[in-house]
């Protein structure tokens, strides 16, 4: 029991307590907070292993951490100082520092932390890194095996990225209200990558790609709990990520081979989720400030549906034209094409992507090959071979691989 259970509070508790002694420690000092739970945890190990599980093991580790910091604070008088005139602004050398685990101040460390390290001072890939380590408590091992690099490299970034926060003297605080505006597009941002990288990651760890997207939606939906967060834009993301993520478990195969969207089994996908979807689009809606999330969300919406009628395609097809007019990419262009190809046939869409000329990128070749197939074949699978070349992962060739069957297939029988 205490095997199984230990790891499950690692995950769950973990990264709340050391929120709160990140805040307590600041950034300057991350490495002791982290030292101090996980010798939390390496005691309950041995601990546990001898005595048994206590009656409340959570509470044993939120005691036991509380005991350890202040046991340390006692033999480090600088910090008990520098907490003291910082956090308590107090000059009463005895005064007993309070750490307060209450499940509201570790929400309220959290969104700090998360505020802190969503700063425009560091790039997008380290704020994910960052978030990935410091709010969801993942190891360098996972985060250099989502990332497909080594260990080192997430080394570096993590202390490149601690040492430009520690530069520009940035505190685990909340902004001030009119700061929190506009810092909160780039926490919502950086939310979007994190959960992008688990949805649309092609390793092998699904396991890891999922709690990927549900620390995404976990951090997300802490935004929304908290009265000064809780933006339309932040309830469009959510939505977004419900949407997306009632998928998931439909997009592969038994082999872990990608399933394309229009051969999922519907069966298989979440409605719980895509009821929350629903339900927090119609809240972002409620204002008419409208984002790219907004759409975004609205366009995913219009996928858990899998009737395909004109009627679904030509709002679709609107919600794209909308996207790119409020914040042109050429990905959502490509994405166009294939509502466009929908609404108005292949020969516009084929016009429409030409145009594009993405020629580093393997999904423009893929398209285009899905929008030649029964068109002209012999053209069709030469974007697929285009395509399979540029291909990097082994997932993504596969799916490739399976449609230059197909077209050849479908040109011998023609």
């Amino acid at each position: 029991m205490q095997q199984e259970l230990l790891p499950q509070l690692f995950k769950t508790e973990y990264r709340k307590i050391v929120s709160v002694l990140y805040k307590l420690f600041g950034l300057d000092y991350i490495e002791i907070a982290e030292d101090i739970v996980s010798d939390v945890f390496l005691l309950a190990s041995e601990t546990w292993g001898l005595k048994g599980l206590p009656e409340n093991p959570t509470a044993w580790l939120y005691t036991v951490s509380k005991n350890r910091t202040k046991d340390y604070l006692k033999r480090h008088t600088f910090f008990q100082q520098k907490i003291q005139s910082e956090i308590i602004n107090s000059s009463v050398p005895d005064l007993e520092i309070e750490i307060n685990l209450s499940e509201k101040n570790i929400t309220d460390s959290q969104l700090q932390m998360m505020f802190a390290i969503c700063h425009p001072s560091i790039s997008a890939e380290a704020q994910v890194c960052m978030s990935l380590r410091f709010l969801c408590g993942f190891s360098i091992d996972e985060i250099a095996n989502a990332f497909q690099t080594n260990k080192e490299t997430v080394n570096k970034r993590l202390f490149r990225a601690k040492e430009k926060l520690r530069y520009a003297k940035i505190k685990i605080e909340f902004p001030s209200k009119t700061e929190i505006a506009r810092r909160l597009e780039t926490v919502a941002a950086t939310l979007y990558l994190l959960f992008n990288e688990g949805y649309f990651a092609t390793n092998k760890d699904v396991k890891l790609q999922k709690e990927f997207c549900l620390e995404a939606m976990r951090l997300n939906y802490l935004l929304i709990k908290n009265e000064e967060t809780n933006l339309p834009f932040i309830n469009a993301l959510f939505s977004l990520m419900c949407f997306h993520s009632s998928r998931f478990d439909a997009r592969l195969n038994e082999n872990g081979e990608s399933i394309l969207y229009q051969h999922q089994d519907e069966t298989l996908w979440n409605k719980e989720l895509i009821e929350r979807g629903e339900y927090y689009l119609d809240q972002a809606f409620k204002s008419n400030d409208i984002s790219r999330y907004h759409l975004q969300a609205a366009i995913a919406f219009h996928h858990t549906k899998q009737t395909d009628n004109p009627e679904k395609w030509n709002m679709v097809l609107q919600l794209y034209n909308q996207l790119l007019q409020l914040e042109y990419s050429p990905i959502v262009a490509l994405n166009r094409t294939y509502a466009l190809a929908k609404v108005q046939g292949k020969a516009a869409a084929i016009a429409e992507a030409e145009k594009l000329n993405l020629s580093n990128n393997h999904l423009y070749y893929s398209l285009l090959g899905d929008l030649y197939t029964n068109i002209d074949d012999a053209k069709a699978i030469h974007c697929f071979q285009t395509a399979w070349a540029l291909a990097r992962s082994t997932a993504d060739k596969a799916i490739i691989t399976n449609k230059i069957i197909d077209c050849g297939r479908e040109k011998n029988n023609s």
